[in-house]
């Protein structure tokens, strides 16, 4: 059985996509992966992008990176895409998914204190949450939420955890979780 992090990258590749090329989000940000948001070329760079099986060079990266950001946003990913052209591992994205979801559990920790004994249903909406909004996002953007999180009151986080931006697919996920998560402690 794959754990509740496996289950939350899972979760989050078929809501974000994964995308091994730069392209750019609905709001004009170049994004790789699994909705790696990257704010400038060097964080590109910080990226092991690959020509085929050759790493890529910086210069390489950051004329993709200029290129991509001067193209119109929102279209869908293959448009980015230029054949032969600049991309990321499968086994690079996962990684760096699995790098952000366990910061983003640490975050989470570190804001609940019961945190560890949370249903996993609850976890995983949370992270779900998190990665969307960023922790600032979550945190501060939803104080009712965080209130019920905090008291263990699972039908009402289901309800004040609808997200502007994230389609109703997703944002009925969430919610269906945290009710998965009150069914779990009834």
């Amino acid at each position: 059985m794959a754990t509740y992090l496996e289950q939350s990258m899972a979760q989050l590749m078929v809501f974000e996509g994964s995308v091994p090329w730069m392209y750019l989000d609905t709001v004009g940000r170049v994004t790789v992966g699994v909705g790696l948001m990257l704010p400038n070329a060097a964080a590109a760079c910080a990226l092991p992008f690959l020509v085929g099986d050759i790493p890529a060079s910086h210069v390489e990266i950051t004329d993709d990176f200029a290129r991509v950001a001067t193209m119109l946003p929102g279209k869908v990913p293959g448009i980015y895409r230029v054949p032969g052209g600049l991309e990321l591992s499968a086994e690079t994205i996962q990684d760096k998914l699995m790098t952000i979801v366990q910061g983003f559990d640490d975050d989470l920790r570190t804001c609940f204190v019961a945190y560890d004994t949370m249903p996993d249903p609850a976890k995983l909406a949370l992270l779900d949450m998190i990665y969307n909004l960023g922790p600032t996002g979550l945190f501060d953007g939803y104080p009712a939420l965080m209130k019920a999180v905090k008291a263990g009151q699972w039908t009402v986080a289901a309800a004040r955890c609808g997200r502007h931006g994230p389609s109703a697919a997703r944002n009925a996920w969430t919610h269906n979780e945290f009710l998965a998560a009150a069914e779990q402690t009834g």
